[in-house]
Parts: C-alpha cells; sequence; structure tokens
C-alpha cells in the first residue's frame, strides 16, 4: 500500500531528496544576482545515496542545483563524530583520478571530505553542495547553524508543501550487478569437447596452481573435500602422455558426465591424476570408459588425489548453459532469464553476472550462479539442473545463505534486499554451494536494512522475522554460486 506523505520540497534537489530544510524559504535576502543564507536547522541523516556509499549516512544541509555556488560558514553540533562533505560541480571529463561523488554515475562532482572526528565544530565553505557524513550506517541527528551566499542560478530557492506518494522503502545497491569474466579451459566426453571453468578447489596448494595457469583466482574450499561420493562425478587430469592444453600441458581433462545425463551430472569433480607407464604408447583418450579400461590393462597408473573441483560446464556435446539476451547489466535487472552475458569461444572466456550481496561480517561478496536444483528454480534462473546437489541438503559441504521474500525492495532473487551468506571467502567453512534459507518480516512495513548474520540473529531472537529452509516444489534447494572477486 503506498503511503500519503507531506513532504518539504527544494526545486532542484536531486529527485531522491535527502532532506528538507523547511524553515530556510523566509530566510534569504535578494541582494541581485547573490542571495544572502543564513538559518538554524536541526536534521535526521538518512542512507547515503551516492555509489559506493551505500551503507553511510549523509545529512544534506545545502543541496546541489546546477549552477549554484555556496560560500559562507556553517557550526554544528552532532549525535556522533561526523565528517564535512563539500561536493564540487565538475563535469565527468574533469574526474581524473580525484574524489568525486555521484548517485547515477552521469552527474558527476567532485568531492572534498573533511574528517574532523568531531560531534561539533566550525567551518568556512566554499562549494555546490555542503553535507555531514558517517562512514557508517548508524544515523545521526545534528543541529546547524550557517551563515553565507547563494550564488548563480536559480536566483531563488523556492519552497514548496506538496503532497507525495511514498513508495514502499527499497535498497538497491550501486554495482549491484556486474560483468564477471572468466577463463574456459577445454574438456572430453564421448570424443566431444566441453567447455568448462574452475572457480573453487578443497586443496589450497592445487588451487594456487590452477589459479597461476589460468590467470584468474580459484578461491579454496576445504569444505568440499568430504562431499559424499553421490554427489562427484569424475574429472580425469593427464601429468604426461600427449602434449595439449590440459592442466599440465598435456590432453585435455576428460569428464564422466555432463549436464546431458542429468541425474549424474554434478559440478563437483573428484580430482583423478593419470600417468602414463613407461613403455606404453601414449593415445589421446576420449572417454572415462576408456581411461577406466586402460587403467585395468595396465597402461596407466590413477592417483585418486582427493582433490574436489568445482568445474560448470558451460558447453558440452549437445548443449549450452543459456545466454541472456539482453545484454545490458545494471543494478536493478531481473535476476532470472539466464546468468551469462557472452561466451567467447575465440578467448576462451565466459562472461557472466556476478550479483553482490553481503557476508556473514557486513563485508561485499560477488557471486556467480551455475547450477541448481530441483530443475524449477535453475529454469527460472537460467542455470543447470543438478539433482544430484540436493544430497548435500545436510551436509556440512553446503552453506546456509539467507535471501529475504518481503520488506525492503532491492536486487535481492525475490526482488527485495540482498541476500546474507553465511560464510565468505576464506573462511573455513566456504563452499560454492549454498543451502539456501527464506527471511520473512513478520511486519513488513516495519523492515530495515539487515547487513549481517548477528543481524538475522537478533531480529529472529526479538520475534521481528521468521527465518525457514527454501523447499521450492516441496524439494531440496541447493544453488552451486560460486563467490568470486569481478575485478580480478
Amino acid at each position: 500500500m503506498l503511503n500519503k506523505l507531506i513532504v518539504f520540497l527544494v526545486i532542484g534537489i536531486f529527485t531522491i531528496g535527502i532532506i528538507s530544510i523547511s524553515t530556510i524559504s523566509d530566510q534569504f535576502a535578494n541582494a541581485g544576482s547573490t542571495k544572502k543564507v543564513h538559518f538554524t536547522q536541526t536534521i535526521t541523516s538518512s542512507q547515503d545515496p551516492g555509489q559506493g556509499h551505500e551503507n553511510h549516512q549523509l545529512a544534506l544541509i545545502l543541496s546541489p542545483n546546477e549552477g549554484t555556488l555556496y560560500d559562507g560558514s556553517m557550526t554544528f553540533t552532532s549525535s556522533d563524530p561526523v565528517q564535512i562533505v563539500v561536493l564540487h560541480e565538475i563535469t565527468s571529463q574533469d574526474a581524473k583520478g580525484q574524489p568525486t561523488w555521484t548517485v547515477d554515475g552521469k552527474t558527476v562532482y567532485g568531492l572534498s571530505l573533511i574528517d574532523l572526528k568531531e560531534k561539533s565544530g566550525s567551518f568556512e565553505f566554499t562549494g555546490a553542495a555542503l553535507a555531514l557524513h558517517s562512514p557508517n550506517s548508524k544515523e545521526f541527528t545534528s543541529t546547524v547553524s550557517v551563515d553565507g551566499w547563494i550564488r548563480g542560478q536559480p536566483t531563488e530557492v523556492i519552497m514548496q508543501k506538496i503532497e507525495l506518494e511514498k513508495e514502499d522503502p527499497s535498497l538497491f545497491l550501486s554495482r549491484a550487478n556486474v560483468p564477471a569474466t572468466i577463463p574456459m579451459h577445454k574438456g572430453i566426453y564421448n570424443g566431444n569437447q566441453v567447455l568448462y571453468i574452475i572457480t573453487d578447489g578443497s586443496d589450497e596448494d592445487f588451487a594456487k596452481t590452477i589459479s597461476g595457469k589460468q590467470g584468474w583466482n580459484v578461491e579454496v574450499a576445504s569444505a568440499i573435500s568430504n562431499i559424499p561420493e553421490n554427489t562427484l562425478q569424475k574429472i580425469f587430469i593427464f601429468k604426461n602422455g600427449v602434449k595439449g592444453d590440459g592442466i599440465y600441458g598435456f590432453q585435455n581433462e576428460v569428464f564422466s558426465s555432463t549436464p546431458s545425463q542429468e541425474s549424474q551430472y554434478s559440478a563437483l569433480n573428484s580430482v583423478i591424476e593419470v600417468t602414463w607407464k613407461k613403455g606404453q604408447k601414449e593415445t589421446i583418450f576420449e572417454s572415462a570408459t576408456d581411461i577406466i579400461t586402460a587403467q585395468e590393462n595396465g597402461r596407466i597408473e590413477f592417483d585418486e588425489t582427493g582433490i574436489v573441483l568445482n568445474t560448470p560446464q558451460i558447453t558440452w556435446p549437445d548443449g549450452t548453459m543459456k545466454v541472456r539476451s539482453d545484454k545490458e547489466i545494471f543494478d536493478d535487472m531481473q535476476y532470472g532469464g539466464g546468468q551469462i552475458i557472452e561466451i567467447n569461444k575465440e578467448e576462451m572466456t565466459v562472461t557472466f553476472v556476478a550479483h553482490r550481496g553481503w557476508g556473514p561480517d557486513g563485508r561485499t561478496i560477488y557471486y556467480i550462479v551455475t547450477d541448481a536444483t530441483p530443475l524449477g528454480p535453475a529454469e527460472t534462473m537460467g542455470v543447470v539442473s543438478s539433482p544430484t546437489s540436493a544430497n548435500l541438503i545436510a551436509h556440512s559441504g553446503a552453506v546456509d545463505l539467507f535471501q529475504f521474500k518481503n520488506g525492503i525492495k532491492g536486487s535481492g532473487p525475490l526482488g527485495y534486499q540482498a541476500g546474507i551468506a553465511g560464510a565468505a571467502l576464506d573462511d573455513k567453512n566456504y563452499s560454492p554451494m549454498w543451502r539456501i534459507y527464506l527471511v520473512e518480516w513478520n511486519d513488513p512495513e516495519s523492515a530495515k536494512i539487515l547487513e549481517t548474520k548477528a543481524d538475522i540473529d537478533s531480529f529472529r531472537a526479538d520475534g521481528l522475522l521468521s527465518v525457514s529452509i527454501a523447499r521450492p516444489l516441496n524439494s531440496d534447494h541447493i544453488v552451486n554460486c560460486p563467490f568470486i572477486d569481478p575485478f580480478q
């Protein structure tokens, strides 16, 4: 339901409107094209709308407006230590390394940030806007007195009392969705080519080796080292033999299944290293069956390493992951419809949409989505169906990921705020396999932005929200969404 709200609007203020100063209109004295401004006002901060400042608080004192310049002095007292922000009107071409502030990435302001680390003070200013700022998410209240001048256009600041419709609260993070370009490898299944990526490994040294070879980080996920056998397929990696493009410089890796063998396929692979014995005629193997036969005949040796790799297949002999029809990536784009923007076979790269969320301690994380179970959610997201993943529903090889089904609108998969993970990269319990829980506010109108697992636990203990395991189609729900650094 939309609520009616009476607000004060400064003509020319950003459409997001951070605060209103209801007493300014009668405190300007005409001086030709220059106006005198002097007022005292108590203001409460709100979320900073600037890109990269989503977890900060801002109290706008003098709003930016094209062609307007303020100068004068300001004295303040605040409930918390604050920083002083002065914005400067520049063009995007002028932004050449200096700190900037922008809401939409188009209109850019130079940013002067004066960190007094004090609850009160005085400051002389000249610029296109003036504000108080806090680098954390806690709301603060300040009383400010301003004495100065406004120059340029507009020649008047007009205050109007108008009736607006207040939309449901929302939080669309900046860079909520970004491209992540990942190197692909060539593999083989029954004599045909497979293209796949490597995102995670259970062994740190092995992950470092592959990271160096592919020039893209393979994350360490020790939690998948004891994945049950019925959730794994096999990948055969060659340590000698015919030269080629494989991980060790020999023939391409061989897989035991592809997504076409839906009941068997898993992106999680048990690594078997293959070594040709001396005196044997080296050939190229094209199937897991041929490899096993050669091992039984004594031509090759196996090293069942115990290492598990997350190797989602991008293309296989009779299929491919869905590529989005809309190639544009933006903050509030639809979550479904495919997770891939481009498969570039010439450059041997694939570009995923990387989604932003929060780690358990509130740090930013990004993840891609490659496969899921059951079939319905997998098809909705445009990823591979992997029923074997359901074997992890009660296993430590899967970690909890909390998604919101009501409350603050945002860029999460269900249309609400971004999710919160139970582990982050470098955590001992990190895994690319996620057990999904749904967070539901008992009173959606009282919903707040949550950023940590402790936030969820606290509000749940207070009876303000409920948490339940997701069971779409009354089925166990596991999603393979490896955490990555999309900016490497």
